[in-house]
């Protein structure tokens, strides 16, 4: 995986390798609102992934996903917090870090448990 400094580094190289879709998490689903399609945990997998922590502010505590759908031909980004602000609800993106294939690669106090 590649090293990026911050949220916006990040963003901007994923979106000139084509990640262009704006996703959302949605509860139990990752959503394209610009295409009005709910993905549920079967329908996309995660790329990469990159977790930036503000130096003061919990507010730049953050995971950015780089998602790829066969299933609806998309490749997009969908950004959440972690920490504080992280989304608790059952969801797809919280399945998908269950798996082992992006566990793996977090620190123990990030892995979901």
């Amino acid at each position: 995986m590649k090293t990026y400094n911050n949220l916006v580094e990040a963003t901007n190289d994923l979106m000139k390798r084509g990640y262009t879709e704006n996703l959302s998490l949605e509860g139990d689903t990752v959503d394209d609102k610009d295409k009005k399609i709910q993905m549920t945990s079967d329908d996309f997998e995660i790329d990469e992934f990159y977790r930036f922590e503000g130096a003061s502010n919990p507010d730049d505590m953050s995971i950015i996903y780089a998602v790829t759908s066969r299933k609806y031909n998309l490749k997009g980004i969908l950004v959440n917090a972690f920490g504080t602000y992280a989304n608790t609800s059952t969801s797809a993106i919280e399945a998908k870090l269950h798996h082992h294939q992006v566990s793996h690669h977090l620190h123990g106090e990030d892995r979901p448990v």
